[in-house]
């Protein structure tokens, strides 16, 4: 039996890829569609293919009126904690690929995801390679002590830092803190262009014309440097696959799973 899907976002830049991708899918059905913006048109005529016979809910719970399984959201960092805890409420599965939320926001999902029995797959970044990198960076800080991170993007993105960062820097953080050198409440000058303090580790967000989304882990030894780096480019494509994945997964599970790479590589690092 297909596993029926609703998309919040369906017309925005990734929610279409999704959208079309769940429209091509043999295992995956589209039962829904949210945007504010074409309510009431059908997701395939705003998409520029034929009609499919889903039309565009303005809201969350409008969508939901129709059975389903799973809710994607690609919204907005001000939306997309109320949308998940919404639809968790209403007995379905939630993936979010939206950006924005804190530790905070995660532990109030994951304490309603838990009393209704239902899973949640979160994570700032659905590419497969990002997924690897922030990866191969985990195993790394298990073995060097010193690291920081520099994440780029669009000058248009409202968050900072990313989802993508946010999530990576908390993870490396939990399995170690990097050694600061002179803390930063110590410098003299400007104690600002060290950057924020993320779960102990620095990180520095850069916001200019031409980037879409990236980043790159420094770690330090004495006399070498490892990079360990991604860098997207704009074309929503290399979000879909890892979206679809996670969608395919979600029903499985009970609780929050945070990032990609925990599908991908359940028992490590």
């Amino acid at each position: 039996m297909a596993i029926r899907v609703a998309v919040a976002g369906a017309t925005g830049w990734a929610g279409s890829a999704v959208v079309r991708a769940l429209m091509a899918s043999s295992d995956l059905r589209l039962v829904g569609a949210v945007s504010r913006k074409h309510a009431g048109s059908d997701i395939g005529s705003v998409l520029g293919v034929n009609p499919i016979g889903v039309v565009i809910s303005s809201s969350v719970d409008e969508a939901l009126r129709e059975p389903t399984d799973v809710l994607v959201d690609y919204t907005h960092p001000l939306a997309v904690k109320s949308h998940t805890i919404s639809a968790l409420s209403q007995g379905v599965h939630v993936v979010v690929g939206t950006s924005g939320l804190n530790q905070a926001d995660y532990e109030d999902i994951a304490r309603v995801a838990m009393d209704k029995s239902k899973g949640v797959v979160a994570a700032g970044n659905f590419s497969l390679t990002a997924a690897l990198a922030k990866h191969f960076s985990l195993i790394a800080s298990q073995y060097l002590s010193s690291w920081e991170i520099i994440e780029y993007a669009g000058m248009a993105k409202v968050d900072a830092p990313s989802g993508t960062v946010q999530e990576l820097a908390e993870s490396m953080g939990e399995i170690r803190q990097p050694s600061p050198g002179i803390p930063v409440d110590q410098v003299i000058g400007s104690p600002a262009t060290r950057g924020a303090t993320i779960a102990g580790v620095q990180v520095h967000a850069v916001r200019l014309p031409s980037y879409t989304l990236g980043f790159e882990v420094i770690f330090g030894m004495p006399n070498e440097r490892l990079s360990i780096r991604h860098d997207a480019g704009g074309d929503p494509q290399p979000y879909v696959s890892g979206t679809l994945l996670a969608i395919r997964r979600v029903t499985q599970l009970v609780g929050l799973v945070r990032g990609l790479d925990h599908l991908l590589f359940p028992q490590e690092p």
